[in-house]
């Protein structure tokens, strides 16, 4: 059963309407999939690409990022309605209509096909792949408590997709990469559903802590999160990184020990701090890391 919020906010319209759409699609949170697709761009050959290249990837990016996230709240407008703490976001309020979300995601999807088609072929071929994904995790959440897992994936194709449109192939090193980032977005994911789980419980949505408690969800968390450090620094083993590499997998493991640490059963106080900052840092680390092992 879903409820409505007490009074229907004003609908975004003209100049309000671009703020109310990037707080929709929560632009801000590129900076968790970003970072690693363009890594993954400069480990590809163990140089920058093109100009042109990483502007067709950065496009491509933003599309996919975005049709993602919007696909996600149009999917879930009803959990979203139906939970206090979602319940002011834009969709359930009525700050923004079904049509305008319509339109934001075919801009989308037409940016993400515009940059595959200025692309290599393989990635033209593909796309259909990450689309699929972004309609298939919002229903994973309402049949299986894996659905952290899916939500990983989805992000981890990124990586696997930039690294094939610069060299046109895949192998080991980018598929580690891709499953290296999905184990790490799957944790924290877990750990942002310690937000929900009497929410979750009372009304059918799945989800690790829900499904098995907040203490060992929290193992879980830190299982995935060993084995994303692991797949990492293989991922660069395989690539032929070298040692600046490798010191910035060092810290992203400690950037998230520190995650780990600050979170606890039944207090979620620091849960916010833990999903935005340590993520948002560990990413940046890795890009600017990855950078340095092939300028310096």
């Amino acid at each position: 059963m879903t409820t409505s919020p007490p009074e229907a906010a004003p609908r975004a319209a003209g100049l309000g309407l671009i703020p109310a759409l990037l707080s929709f699609v929560r632009f801000s949170h590129t900076i968790f999939a970003l970072p690693f697709a363009l890594a993954s761009a400069v480990l590809a050959r163990l140089e920058v690409p093109a100009a042109a290249t990483l502007g067709w990837i950065l496009l491509a990016m933003v599309g996919a990022r975005t049709l993602a996230m919007a696909l996600n709240r149009v999917i879930d407008a009803d959990i979203d309605a139906a939970n206090p703490r979602t319940a002011s976001r834009e969709l359930p309020s009525g700050r923004l209509a079904l049509g305008q979300v319509a339109g934001l995601c075919a801009v989308s999807l037409a940016m993400l096909l515009v940059a595959v088609s200025q692309l290599p072929e393989e990635t033209w071929v593909l796309w259909p792949v990450p689309v699929a994904a972004f309609v298939l995790y919002p229903l994973a959440k309402r049949v299986t408590w894996a659905c952290h897992l899916a939500l990983g994936l989805t992000i981890g194709i990124a990586p696997m997709g930039a690294w094939l449109a610069v060299t046109g192939d895949l192998g080991a090193a980018p598929v580690m990469l891709g499953l290296g980032v999905a184990l790490w977005i799957a944790g924290f994911d877990i750990i942002y559903a310690l937000l929900d789980v009497d929410f979750d419980r009372s009304h059918g949505v799945h989800s690790v802590p829900a499904r098995f408690g907040e203490a060992r969800a929290l193992w879980v968390t830190r299982g995935l999160h060993a084995g994303a450090i692991a797949l990492l620094a293989a991922a660069g083993a395989a690539a032929g990184a070298g040692w600046w590499y490798a010191v910035g997998v060092a810290l992203c493991a400690l950037v998230l020990l520190y995650e780990n640490a600050i979170v606890r059963p039944g207090d979620t106080r620091r849960v916010q701090a833990a999903f935005a900052q340590s993520n948002g840092l560990l990413a940046v680390v890795f890009l600017a890391f990855t950078l340095a092992d092939v300028t310096l």
